[in-house]
């Protein structure tokens, strides 16, 4: 994946951060993490919706925020595989 100038902005600024709150056992839980299945689910269903056009303008802002934190999530496991293998 080509890192963007945000990401790449955002990753520099929280790594020392990380660095401090992410010692190898708990780097390694976050790398493993997994959505719930039911909130997988739902927000397959909001994504369905969204991809036809149906979102109720609630639904909207409830898929937006699962984007932003699955954004989030996926920022957190990246540090964290760079923190165990740093030369990757």
């Amino acid at each position: 994946m080509n890192p963007t100038a945000e990401s790449s902005a955002f990753d520099r600024a929280v790594s020392p951060v990380l660095k401090q709150v992410l010692p190898q056992p708990k780097a390694e839980t976050v790398i493993s993490f997994d959505v719930d299945p039911d909130l997988r689910a739902r927000i397959e269903e909001l994504a369905t919706k969204s991809t036809e056009g149906e979102l109720t303008d609630q639904e909207r802002l409830e898929y937006q925020g699962y984007v932003r934190a699955n954004k989030f999530i996926a920022t957190l496991q990246r540090q964290a595989r760079r923190l165990l293998n740093p030369a990757s």
